[in-house]
């Protein structure tokens, strides 16, 4: 592989609370996962972050999530499928206005932390999720993408809906040794030193192989790498990815 896309999560502050630097991570990834407004970010945040990625040239996606201010969107929640099309549907259009006033246009949509992790395999919000990214990109010239993990249900439900699927690995997460990802109330399930983070990626990039939380070399194959914006040393970790990669002859590119 001579190129990959480094993505991260920004747009999560919120009022006078704030959450990573984007400013910073802006000037090292090349692709910005924005929040929507349901798990964090609020409107004057979201503008400032889609006004730093154009002026970066930096790709724009939308991160939805559930609606879940209080728990940063990382609690599953049993919505049914039409609400969460609604759910989705509306962030994408608050997150693509706000894109156009500052020059910009999405080009992917993420889903975020409960949400990404329950259409792994839960087939109905997976269902509800592609048909509203599929649905948003039929009245667009171009067509939205759709990061996942690589082997989930909503990935190979998106190839069949004819959405583009990128295929994500993390790069600050223990993987379990079925492709999943560790869930973070587990002890090790995220990772804080960026040497030992750049030198899994340079392998996962070189080799398409991750050693799981449990020793187990498993397959990891992936389009884009994440740095979560919100990790303690998130801008320090993704320059170390980003150098590391670089060495290795990797070029950092959006997909």
């Amino acid at each position: 592989m001579t190129s990959i896309d480094l993505n991260s999560d920004l747009g999560e502050s919120f009022g006078m609370w704030q959450m990573g630097d984007d400013d910073a991570l802006l000037d090292v990834v090349s692709s910005a996962n924005v929040a929507c407004g349901f798990h964090a970010g609020d409107p004057s945040v979201l503008l400032a972050t889609c006004r730093g990625a154009v002026e970066r040239g930096v790709q724009l996606g939308a991160h939805v999530a559930y609606r879940d201010l209080a728990g940063f969107g990382r609690s599953f929640i049993d919505v049914p499928g039409e609400q969460l099309y609604a759910d989705v549907l509306y962030q994408l259009a608050a997150i693509d206005g706000v894109a156009r006033t500052v020059g910009g246009s999405l080009s992917y949509v993420k889903p975020h932390g409960a949400l990404y992790n329950t259409i792994v395999h839960h087939e109905p919000q997976a269902d509800a999720v592609v048909r509203a990214v599929a649905d948003f990109s039929a009245a667009r010239t171009e067509p939205l993408a759709l990061l996942g993990l690589p082997g989930s249900v909503v990935l190979r439900q998106a190839e069949a809906a004819g959405v583009r699927a990128v295929r994500e690995a993390f790069c600050d997460r223990a993987y379990n040794n079925d492709g999943t990802l560790v869930n973070r109330r587990t002890d090790g399930a995220v990772l804080h030193d960026p040497e030992q983070v750049a030198e899994r990626m340079v392998r996962l990039v070189e080799t398409g192989e991750l050693t799981a939380i449990d020793g187990e070399t498993i397959g990891v194959e992936a389009d884009s790498l994440c740095v979560h914006g919100d990790s303690p040393g998130a801008v320090a970790m993704a320059q170390r990815v980003r150098d590391a990669l670089t060495s290795a002859g990797v070029e950092i590119r959006a997909f």
